[in-house]
């Protein structure tokens, strides 16, 4: 797990929401921890993302080896 402290960092450069009732010219601690719910897949979410993704992809009714013959001639020529 990724994280990023940083003492003695102005309020000042803290965006907007997070300065809260910190008074302005102060000192704080950021601590910044990615959280262990974002990084992890379960198994059942990733087979049903790449179903998605497969169910997406363009899918020929002709025979996919004739297809390939056909790209292969135009290059032939």
């Amino acid at each position: 797990m990724n994280k990023i402290v940083r003492e003695r960092y102005p309020v000042d450069q803290l965006p907007k929401d997070l300065r809260g009732s910190f008074r302005p010219g102060a000192t704080v601690t950021v601590i910044v921890e990615e959280s262990a719910v974002d990084q992890s897949i379960t198994g059942v979410n990733f087979i049903a993302e790449l179903e998605a993704l497969r169910s997406n992809l363009p899918v020929a009714d002709d025979d996919p080896v004739e297809r390939i013959r056909k790209l292969r001639d135009e290059w032939d020529r």
